[in-house]
């Protein structure tokens, strides 16, 4: 074996040749300071279509970022050609810090956590009073992700003329929930959708609702095509025909004077259940600032649904309605049972 003194020769220093031709691989990043801010409009099949300024442009995530995934709504910065031409190809090199997360899983065994939207307002909860039926159980897990992700709810029921809305509205009327009703005929002559554009003007609105409520409706009605096309749309990325609610797609809302810019709306697919498996109780009470400051007599990993929870006291002193103390411990019941038991 040959060994090497302490003076040794470059020229006898055996080098390792580098068979690829390129240079060696090294741990230090480039930082990309130059690279253009965007936001991810939708995401499919590694592909993420971004805005960026005025432009759609088409990108795939940089391998840096590991096993980080951007999301509908992501702020991102993106390098490469941002010409957002036909055949070109961006890549994204950061994702900022989020404001906020629309989570789920696919049951409430499931430990695996989706992040839907990111950034968004608020939760347009999209449901029919008849044809189908409410399913309250599901109006209360949409409120806990809401509650939890840092989102503000908006309760949308539809077809009002088919069942009357106190029943519902009475049910939540404690959660201090802003709603707006409509009817199928309102929903037709665009009045539906010229009420529910006042709650959502300036602001980043993700809309979640089951089959047949008539969310797609509603923002069809909310987003015109002319709108739709300034976007690129789905199929001139992916070649697969019109958007049909598959994956989350954000669209810009159209201002009161026919602007851009006023908001954008987020489209997400119909869901058949929402599993809370990632939801910490102890963020739910963050959404009831009257019943916060009585968690502090609480012992730890208290459940606030247990015989010494000092909430119990605190409402029976009149810092908080009763009623407000039995709507936390139905939201919170809710990761206990399963939706439609």
């Amino acid at each position: 074996m040959r060994r090497y003194g302490k003076h040794t020769d470059e020229d006898d220093v055996r080098v390792r040749p580098n068979r690829k031709g390129n240079r060696p691989r090294t741990s230090i990043r480039p930082k990309h300071e130059d690279a253009a801010e965007g936001m991810v409009l939708t995401v499919d099949r590694g592909r993420l279509t971004c805005l960026v300024e005025d432009r759609v442009v088409l990108a795939m995530k940089a391998r840096e970022l590991g096993r980080k995934a951007a999301v509908v709504g992501d702020r991102v910065h993106l390098v490469g050609d941002l010409s957002g031409q036909k055949d070109t190809l961006a890549r994204i090199v950061r994702i900022s810090e989020r404001t906020s997360v629309l989570r789920r899983t696919a049951d409430d065994d499931d430990p695996y956590e989706r992040v839907v939207v990111a950034n968004a307002d608020q939760l347009a909860i999209v449901t029919a009073l008849a044809d189908p039926e409410p399913r309250p159980r599901l109006i209360d897990r949409c409120l806990v992700a809401a509650y939890d992700g840092g989102l503000e709810p908006l309760l949308v029921l539809t077809k009002s003329d088919l069942a009357p809305p106190d029943k519902l509205l009475e049910m939540y009327g404690a959660f201090g929930v802003r709603y707006v009703v409509t009817s199928r005929g309102e929903l037709e002559d665009g009045s539906a959708a010229e009420r529910v554009h006042e709650h959502l003007d300036g602001k980043i609105t993700a809309f979640v609702g089951h089959s047949g409520v008539g969310k797609t409706t509603l923002v069809n009605a909310l987003v015109p095509e002319d709108r739709r096309r300034t976007t690129g749309l789905v199929n001139a990325v992916t070649g697969r025909g019109r958007h049909t609610t598959t994956s989350a797609l954000a669209l810009p809302l159209l201002g009161a004077g026919d602007g851009a810019g006023d908001g954008w709306v987020i489209d997400t697919p119909g869901v058949r259940s929402f599993g809370l498996a990632h939801v910490d109780p102890s963020r739910v009470i963050h959404a009831f600032p009257d019943l916060e400051p009585g968690t502090e007599g609480c012992p730890r990993a208290c459940s606030h649904d247990e015989q010494d929870c000092a909430l119990d006291e605190w409402v029976a002193e009149g810092h908080a309605d009763p009623a407000r103390l039995y709507s936390l411990r139905r939201l919170l019941a809710t990761r206990e049972r399963r939706e439609g038991d």
